[in-house]
C-alpha cells in the first residue's frame, strides 16, 4: 500500500485564499479559484515504489476530499498557487509540493518520509 499513497500524496492540494497561519488564526477558510474536481497523475522517477497512478479529488471551500478513506490529506494551495502538502497513511507519508495554475493544470514533485525511499513527478489537470 505504500505505492498507494505514494500516488495520492499529489491529491493533497488543500486550497485557501488566506496564509495557512492567517487562516488558522481566524480560523476561516475561504474558497478560491483552485476549488473543484482534479484530475493527477503521479510518475515515480526513482525508487522501488509503483511507476504510475492516477486519482481523482474534490477541492472544496479549501479542502480536499478524497473518495476513500485510506488516507490522511493535509496542505494548502497558496492564492498564487503554490502547493505544499502531506499525506500519511499510518507510519508511511510523502512530502508533496509544485504550483497549480489557474489555466487548469499543475505539477510538481513528491518524496518520501523515512522507510521506503521514492520520489517522483505530479501533474494535475481540472476536470471540472
Amino acid at each position: 500500500m505504500r505505492a498507494a499513497i505514494l500516488a495520492a500524496a499529489t491529491l493533497t492540494l488543500a486550497a485557501s485564499g488566506l496564509d495557512p497561519a492567517e487562516a488558522a488564526r481566524r480560523k476561516v477558510q475561504v474558497p478560491n479559484s483552485y476549488d473543484g474536481t482534479w484530475s493527477i497523475e503521479v510518475i515515480t522517477t526513482d525508487g522501488p515504489c509503483d511507476r504510475a497512478y492516477r486519482y481523482g479529488v474534490l477541492i472544496q471551500k479549501g479542502e480536499a476530499r478524497y473518495p476513500g478513506s485510506d488516507f490522511t490529506i493535509t496542505g494548502r494551495v497558496a492564492t498564487n498557487g503554490a502547493v505544499r502538502a502531506t499525506i500519511a497513511r499510518g507510519s508511511d507519508s510523502a512530502n508533496v509540493v509544485g504550483r497549480l495554475g489557474r489555466q487548469g493544470y499543475g505539477n510538481g514533485t513528491w518524496t518520501t518520509n523515512g522507510g521506503i525511499s521514492c520520489r517522483g513527478q505530479w501533474n494535475a489537470e481540472r476536470r471540472g
